[in-house]
């Protein structure tokens, strides 16, 4: 049962487009209940069945396998455009041989005229009126070839120019229809994909059923050691404990870490940027926390005020960008009976430093509650089968340090703590 599974897309999600996203959270939903209830009426009536997203999904195989073929053909017509052997560009090589040849016709019919000239010039005074006749005609002749070589040049150079434009015109007639049939492949993909995605979770949830998990603020999560500023480049060890504060035994606890920041720009999103690992005594070898849905381990069982620690290790790339950031935790349970819940999310806040920067004395994050509590330890807005959380980063603890995160942050820590308790309807035998 990874109820946290979905928090990283949503995160991202709602800092991309956070204006659409809060539109649909719990929170805003309820300002309008009997518009959410209508809209999800029809969601569910228009709800597509298992054998209908198989056919989508197998359509969507079909024009992307169609789209691998063109794509194959457009990259061949290509590279035969640009190859020096497509007769294009082989008649524009001829065309350009001829024009040099027509241009070294005309030097040489030029110099014969200048060589005429010469020696119509030279001639002694001596010489005969037929001797003078014929230089004066060797003049003229000259004169002529030099005037059918200049329009020959001419000719031979706008035919090459013509040449040249007409390969070059089809090369980039080439290139552009490889472009288009190049992104209908992409496209092709991403519908392949997101049918596959619907089919697979359509399946998931049919063989899930639906079961609600519940709020447990007893269950505590407490991050030791995070500083609240970080360098690219850098590694950083530090520890979760999650506590059962309850008095019951939990079965199987699941402590929850995810990352999220944003360049200083407080627009792009660098969470590709942390890499997270954990450890714990029972598990001592490190294993990626990303490859477990957000998950650092489990803890089972987690008896009624006990609690468990969690070695994390965070590397950061060191081309990541200078920033600002919030580490998300939690904790959720599931018992042997499929009953399930965890607790309220609590983000630290931490600036991020570019790779060579000197931190200095840095303090641990502090951390900041997503969601304000009610007096009786509920979020605010708690129905009895959907807890739904408000907040933003002005009621978080946050420090003044991290502007750029701005509303766009503000929204995905609003969307995270809301709508999780959406996607905690998943049945407890998918746990494992």
């Amino acid at each position: 049962m990874k109820i946290r599974r979905t928090l990283a897309t949503a995160v991202v999600a709602a800092v991309t487009t956070p204006a659409v996203l809060l539109s649909v959270t719990p929170a805003l939903a309820a300002a309008q209940p009997a518009a959410a209830s209508q809209a999800q009426l029809r969601a569910a009536q228009d709800k597509p069945s298992i054998e209908e997203l198989e056919k989508a999904a197998e359509a969507a195989q079909k024009a992307y396998d169609d789209a691998v073929a063109a794509e194959k053909v457009a990259r061949a017509t290509l590279d035969a455009a640009l190859s020096d052997d497509a007769p294009l560009t082989v008649a524009a090589e001829v065309a350009e041989q001829e024009a040099a040849a027509a241009a070294v016709a005309k030097e040489n019919a030029d110099k014969a005229v200048a060589d005429a000239k010469a020696a119509l010039a030279a001639l002694p005074e001596t010489a005969t009126a037929e001797e003078k006749a014929a230089a004066e005609k060797a003049v003229t002749d000259a004169e002529t070839a030099a005037e059918a070589a200049e329009a020959a040049k001419a000719a031979a150079d706008e035919k090459a120019a013509t040449a040249r434009q007409v390969a070059e015109d089809a090369r980039v007639e080439a290139a552009k229809a490889y472009s288009v049939v190049k992104q209908a492949l992409k496209d092709a993909l991403e519908a392949k994909e997101a049918a596959d995605k619907a089919l697979a979770d359509a399946k998931e949830e049919a063989e899930e059923g639906e079961e609600d998990c519940v709020f447990e603020s007893k269950l505590t999560t407490v991050v030791s050691g995070l500083p609240s500023k970080i360098v690219a480049g850098s590694t950083t060890d530090f520890s979760l404990r999650v506590t059962n504060g309850t008095d019951k035994t939990l079965d199987e606890v699941f402590p929850f870490v995810y990352f999220h920041a944003t360049d200083k720009s407080g627009y792009n999103v660098i969470d590709d940027a942390f890499h997270l690992q954990w450890s714990t005594a029972a598990s001592p070898a490190w294993k990626n926390v990303e490859e477990d849905g957000g998950y650092a381990g489990s803890v089972s069982p987690l008896k009624a005020g006990a609690h468990a620690d969690v070695k994390l290790r965070l590397k950061v790339d060191a081309k990541a960008p200078a920033g600002d950031g919030l580490a998300f935790v939690a904790g959720d349970y599931i018992n042997d009976d499929e009953s399930c819940g965890g607790n309220d999310f609590t983000e630290y806040a931490f600036e991020l430093l570019a790779a060579g920067s000197d931190a200095g004395k840095v303090d641990d994050a502090k951390p900041g509650k997503t969601t304000p509590q009610t007096p009786d330890n509920k979020p605010q807005g708690v129905t009895s089968t959907t807890p739904v959380n408000s907040g933003s980063l002005a009621n978080t603890g946050s420090s003044s340090a991290l502007p750029q995160l701005a509303a766009a942050a503000g929204a995905a820590v609003a969307l995270g703590a809301g709508a999780v308790f959406v996607v905690r309807r998943r049945k407890a035998g998918s746990a494992a």
